[in-house]
């Protein structure tokens, strides 16, 4: 079970016979750092204020330097302290304010959240959401109809001003808060560290790495003093009791992938991959012009609106062009335009669910190289072969259906070194994290198709040559960012 340490300013606050975790004074915790040598709790933050340099504050700060687990997080604190440091969260949630108010939940002026439970039923989901953003024992939201999305006020209760029902309440969420998590050991010797792997049980044949993948990186894991658990969409509230995060679920940043990735950076925590590579891979707008920046080479490429001249682009490009949504993944939201009228009908259908267009020259090859780039060196290289009697790989039937090419993996050493040499430096450009990047080689030379955060990676394709070493490279990025993280070397 995971190990909980809670701050108070005085022992009144909450008292030992109200929990069966360690209550500490927060003096105590800033002023004994050996206290927690060699561990990593959780700590519980229910210092009566959270303001600027005060003691809650610090022990938080503190908290965070010695790799302890913390709640709220300084971040949390600098964001909750001024409204206009948190109004990014508030049309999400103004939006499920409204659509529970629509299903009948009471009008009420304001509402208490403590550990993602609502005071009030009703709101549930509300209180999920807010808590998403911020990881806060104890909140209050206030609602104002006049007030941009009808939320005025976000703010930190501290617990020493709850009374009677209310402190009740708490205390019955905090139990269950922190009742954590039973898992039986992987291996004889106790865990170093516990790696969540997140996966969508719904995702079946466009999830990044199937279920036989993931129990092999479990045994190796295991071998190398690291227990992984699988978790799926349901699981954020309890993703804090771990030590690092691994998606292996589809990416994309209006879902629910992007709230883990950003949760466990609040956290503090290790992930593949995070926020920051979501946002740049995800949009080929911004993977154009960061690579053209960098002069790496890409396909001829135009951004289109709906004010184009789609003649001109369509002369210039030559036919066919190919158009694509910048957000599309696994080949979809793609069309091959051979006529200016398939380019304007195509471009006229996708204008209806984003502003801007790709439009690229096509560029057939037979495959396509994936390189595997992991903390800006190569991990491994694959040929993606195109789909029977189809331009891309992956070919989506109108059932929903799909059917791919066959692939062949080689060592990083025997692909072509300027293909590497490409992909590595396109790599670089988004992070240290985990990306595929996918390449074409042409008359023209080597040109960069995408990056991807969360590539694909199974053990019989990407894993073909490196087979458990490739798993072994992967848990150690996460297990030297842990060992950094506590101020040790690996």
């Amino acid at each position: 079970m995971t190990d909980w340490v809670i701050l108070v300013e005085s022992a009144s606050d909450i008292t030992q016979a109200e929990t069966p975790h360690k209550v500490l004074k927060v003096a105590d915790y800033i002023t004994r750092p050996a206290l927690f040598a060699g561990r990593r709790p959780y700590i519980l933050n229910l210092c009566r204020s959270y303001g600027y340099q005060s003691e809650g504050y610090y022990a938080s700060l503190l908290a965070e330097a010695r790799g302890h687990r913390v709640s709220p997080s300084v971040q949390t604190m600098v964001e909750l302290s001024a409204k206009g440091l948190y109004n990014h969260a508030l049309p999400d949630l103004g939006e499920r304010l409204r659509e529970i108010r629509a299903k009948g939940a009471p009008e009420i002026e304001s509402l208490f959240v403590a550990f993602s439970k609502p005071e009030v039923p009703g709101y549930e989901r509300l209180a999920r959401e807010v808590s998403d953003w911020f990881r806060v024992p104890a909140l209050e939201v206030e609602f104002d109809a006049d007030a941009p999305h009808g939320i005025g006020r976000v703010r930190m209760v501290p617990p020493q001003k709850l009374k009677g029902e209310r402190r009740e309440f708490f205390l019955r969420a905090m139990e269950a808060y922190t009742a954590g998590r039973i898992s039986e050991p992987k291996s004889k010797a106790p865990a170093k560290w516990a790696l969540a792997v997140l996966v969508d049980p719904n995702e079946k044949h466009t999830a990044p790495s199937k279920p036989a993948s993931i129990k092999r990186l479990a045994d190796v894991a295991a071998k190398m003093g690291v227990e992984v658990e699988v978790i799926d969409p349901s699981d954020l509230t309890s993703l804090a009791e771990f030590d690092a995060l691994f998606i292996r679920a589809t990416t994309q940043i209006n879902n629910y992938t992007y709230k883990f990735a950003r949760r466990a950076e609040q956290e503090g925590m290790p992930v593949i991959d995070d926020t920051h590579s979501m946002i740049r891979c995800t949009n080929k707008v911004y993977l154009k012009e960061i690579l053209e920046k960098a002069g790496l080479p890409i396909p001829q490429t135009e951004i289109l609106d709906e004010k184009s001249d789609l003649e001109a682009v369509f002369n210039k490009l030559g036919s066919p062009v190919v158009l694509k949504t910048p957000d599309g993944s696994f080949g979809s939201n793609m069309v091959k335009a051979r006529s200016l009228e398939e380019l304007k009908e195509g471009a006229k259908a996708m204008f209806k669910d984003t502003a801007l267009v790709i439009a690229q020259e096509f560029m057939p090859t037979k495959f396509d190289w994936r390189i595997g780039v992991l903390n800006g060196e190569p991990l491994y290289a694959c040929q993606y072969r195109m789909a029977r009697g189809h331009w891309q790989i992956v070919k989506h039937g109108p059932d929903g259906k799909t059917s791919e090419g066959g692939f062949t993996t080689v060592a990083v050493q025997d692909a072509p070194p300027d293909v590497v040499d490409a992909a590595v430096r396109a790599a670089s450009l988004i992070g240290q994290g985990l990306y595929g990047v996918d390449l074409k080689e042409t008359e023209r030379g080597v040109v960069i198709i995408e990056i991807n955060d969360n590539p694909s990676i199974d053990h019989d394709v990407e894993g073909a040559v490196l087979k458990d070493e490739l798993w072994r490279r992967i848990i150690s990025w996460f297990s030297t960012r842990l060992e950094q993280r506590m101020g040790r070397s690996s």
